[in-house]
């Protein structure tokens, strides 16, 4: 199963794809979606949701993972990540996946054992549980962290039988 990990944000959206075959995670790609500040916000959301659009007709996955919005001491700030998360949101929608939303703070205890683990903790571990894996930088490294989460979660809910 092919599973893509987002971590939104207006100037730079972490990406991570991997593959999950039962535990057995592999890395296939990540990056990150950059957008021009100097632009108007409509044409920041179109960019990326057409780079995320050919992201996801690039790879065909066959689950995306969203990262939940958390609220930042600037308004303005939180209101521009939530409306990028909603781009991602009905671009994840339009293709047809599932998609997981997960908490920050629900990933890092995922990923690294501890709901307050630092950026620099949860790097760490996707390297560790995805070897040989060069991240793009931190927004891909918790792009990578929510679908290992989600792959998690889905292995998980295999083994549930359900009633």
């Amino acid at each position: 199963m092919l599973l893509l990990g987002l971590d939104p944000g207006l100037a730079s959206t972490g990406w991570g794809l991997i593959s999950a075959d039962g535990n057995r995670l592999t890395h296939v790609g990540n990056g990150q979606i950059r957008t021009d500040s100097a632009l108007s916000l409509p044409t920041r959301l179109m960019a990326l949701d057409m780079a995320l659009t050919d992201l996801i007709l690039e790879h065909r996955p066959d689950g995306v993972a969203v990262e939940e919005v958390f609220v930042n001491t600037n308004p303005q700030s939180t209101l521009k990540l939530g409306q990028a998360r909603g781009v991602i949101l009905l671009a994840a929608a339009r293709s047809g996946m599932d998609v997981g939303e997960y908490a920050a703070r629900l990933v890092k205890k995922a990923v690294v054992g501890v709901g307050n683990a630092s950026k620099e903790q949860v790097h760490a571990m996707v390297a560790r549980l995805l070897p040989g894996v060069k991240i793009a930088g931190p927004d891909a490294a918790d792009a990578l962290a929510v679908a290992i989460t989600h792959a998690h979660h889905l292995a998980s809910a295999r083994r549930i039988p359900s009633k």
